[in-house]
């Protein structure tokens, strides 16, 4: 069994003994493919070469300390990153905390103070366009150049494209926002997840339609309105259920101003229901749209399970497969899909 890994939240914590290292460097929102591409090699280079596997990661994302105006939302937290990077085989990590005088370090002091004095690096690989110190003036180039001079080798691991495009965080955060949630899975190479505390809803699915758990997040990436196929987890055990969600503003009933989360189990709900749950988005079914009773929405989501149900037996059968990765998420290929990947 591995061990636990080790996680650090400044460098006044980083013990003398976190090097020999194999470090990578970056934000790693999402911990996509070709970020996965990245921390397989790490682990492999540090097996090599007798080394720590180890990532350098920060918090606050760099972007809303420098260019607030321009910070993307997130759709993974430092500690959901960790938890990612482990299942890589990283066993140390140091959550820089991102502030204006760790903006200021040019490329030369960032490698020597945090990199190589503090993290005792004999290893560095990092993606094509990684940037680094004040006013990102570092490159792959000069990190090659630092790294001749104070003792370690760099790496520069090529990104990873799939169906025509480079997999980027950017572009699976318009996917999941467009509700391509199929897409993003694979560029994810897993399903796009949210997590949250279940609160109490309206009381009306219970007892006009169908009974829901209502999901409250504080997730800042979100699908598209609509209803998906999803599968929910409960947090705190190993229960888990095939579902049906529903993102929206329930039109039906006159609508809410804030967005309700709703999710229907498609198999028997044993024992208390969840007070965590994590939900995975695995295909958009169709949009919310308003119904002419309560009648004719339940007959809806009656309809909507029923695909549902399709979905997962199908899924029993087929694996999807991207060609850069082993398998890691079970989505079948229904008729008509698209997997191509969004542009921009």
């Amino acid at each position: 069994m591995a061990s636990e890994m080790r996680i650090f939240r400044s460098l006044g914590d980083v013990p003398a003994d976190f090097g020999p290292s194999a470090v990578t460097i970056g934000n790693f929102d999402g911990v996509h493919a070709g970020h996965r591409r990245i921390l397989r090699r790490v682990s492999a280079v540090a097996a090599e070469r007798g080394l720590k596997p180890s990532v350098l990661t920060f918090d606050p994302h760099p972007t809303r300390v420098v260019a607030p105006d321009r910070a993307p939302l997130l759709m993974t937290q430092p500690e959901e990153r960790c938890r990612l990077m482990q299942e890589e085989g990283i066993r140390q990590a140091l959550i820089l905390p991102f502030n204006d005088a760790v903006a200021r370090l040019s490329p030369e002091e960032f490698v020597r103070h945090i990199l190589v004095e503090r993290l005792g690096v004999k290893a560095v690989l990092v993606g094509e366009n990684f940037r680094f110190g004040h006013k990102a003036a570092g490159n792959t180039r000069s990190l090659a150049e630092l790294g001749a001079k104070y003792g370690f080798s760099t790496e520069v691991v090529p990104a990873v494209r799939f169906r025509g495009c480079t997999v980027s965080s950017s572009v699976i955060r318009q996917l999941i926002q467009a509700g391509n949630v199929g897409r993003a899975a694979r560029l994810l190479e897993r399903p796009y997840a949210i997590a949250g505390r279940v609160v109490t809803g309206h009381q009306i699915g219970s007892k006009q339609t169908v009974p829901t758990l209502n999901l409250a997040s504080p997730a800042e990436v979100l699908p598209a309105i609509g209803v998906y196929i999803t599968r929910t987890r409960d947090l705190d055990d190993d229960r888990v259920w095939p579902s049906i969600s529903n993102l929206g503003h329930r039109p039906t009933f006159g609508g809410d101003r804030d967005l309700s989360i709703e999710t229907f189990l498609l198999e028997p709900l044993e024992g208390d229901r969840p007070r965590r749950m994590r939900l995975e988005f695995l295909r958009r079914v169709r949009e919310e749209r308003k119904f002419d009773s309560p009648e004719a929405l339940k007959a809806q989501i009656l309809r909507d399970v029923t695909r549902a149900q399709t979905y997962f037996r199908r899924a029993k059968k087929w694996t999807c497969r991207p060609n850069f990765a082993a398998d890691r998420i079970s989505i079948p290929h229904l008729q008509g899909e698209e997997h191509d990947c969004i542009r921009g």
